[in-house]
């Protein structure tokens, strides 16, 4: 899966006042990405505030998505969740034609056990017919997929080709890092230890603020995956501020103020969720700002 080495974006979905989904934005933000350079993006995932679409926003969402894309980039789709039977059964009926995997989050809220995580997995795997990244993020999740499930999950299975890992640990990045199987995929899901999980030997990252800054952040994971740790860490400082500010009131919050910024879209997002601050707003302008001259 080398389409899937670099910078991926985890896609916002833009709402109008009214909460609609809003077309012509989301339009925006793809070529904004596609022209920005990064390497793939990633449809329907946390960021997406999948969790409060309805079934047909989300194949709007992906309809939307793949038109405007129209074949340039390789597409991820999120397909998870926690009643395993019900991903399995999706995933027998969505159409994949344009999609060239998907994203599966760690079951959220059940807790399971590490035993569990893998059947869960495995029962995946075995239903998908596309390549599967696997995503573990136990702030949102409540339990922690340990590096030894990682480990036997991808030796277990071809069509796990990597995990995006956004437990924030470098400890454990660094333990998959050194015993993955060859050609298994390690994706950084944290911005701020995208650069140093590349590294390390990772493969890239699906960023929140990559795609409001898509070529400043591609160009730091490009440094990176050369090994030019000196250039791509002058443009990771320079980024350390957005990829706090953007997550202090919560994802897709932050980053939504940013395209606001940007007059892309709204930075309107659903309940129960609520809009970035004043306050918030003008310290992500005021960074942005900063941003611009320091690349004049």
């Amino acid at each position: 899966m080398e389409q899937l080495i670099g910078t991926g974006v985890a896609l916002v979905t833009p709402f109008r006042e009214d909460l609609s989904v809003d077309v012509d934005a989301l339009e925006r933000i793809v070529e904004h990405n596609i022209q920005g350079g990064v390497d793939y993006l990633v449809v329907l995932g946390t960021t997406a505030e999948s969790a409060t679409l309805s079934q047909a926003e989300k194949q709007l969402v992906v309809d939307i998505v793949v038109r405007a894309n129209a074949g340039r980039l390789p597409l991820v789709l999120g397909v998870g969740g926690n009643n395993t039977m019900a991903v399995a059964n999706e995933l027998k009926t969505l159409d994949l034609s344009e999609i060239d995997a998907i994203l599966s989050v760690s079951p959220y809220y059940n807790k399971p056990t590490q035993e569990g995580i893998y059947q869960h997995f495995k029962v995946i795997a075995e239903a998908s017919p596309i390549p599967i990244v696997l995503y573990n993020v136990p702030s949102r999740t409540g339990s922690n997929m340990l590096p030894e499930t990682t480990l036997r999950l991808a030796r277990d299975f071809s069509n796990i080709v990597g995990i995006k890992e956004a437990c924030g640990d470098m400890v454990q990045i660094g333990e998959i890092v050194k015993n993955k199987p060859k050609g298994f995929l390690i994706i950084s899901g944290d911005d701020p230890t995208a650069l140093p999980t590349v590294l390390a030997g990772g493969a890239g990252v699906i960023s929140v603020l990559g795609q409001g800054l898509p070529t400043l952040f591609s160009d730091m994971i490009k440094l990176g995956l050369e090994g030019n740790s000196k250039d791509a860490y002058e443009i990771h400082h320079k980024l350390s501020a957005l990829m706090s500010l953007i997550f202090e009131e919560g994802n897709p919050a932050g980053i939504k103020s940013i395209f606001e910024n940007k007059g892309i879209s709204r930075a309107v997002v659903r309940l129960p969720l609520v809009e970035a601050t004043p306050a918030l707003k003008e310290k992500i302008s005021v960074s942005l700002k900063s941003l611009d001259r320091a690349r004049v």
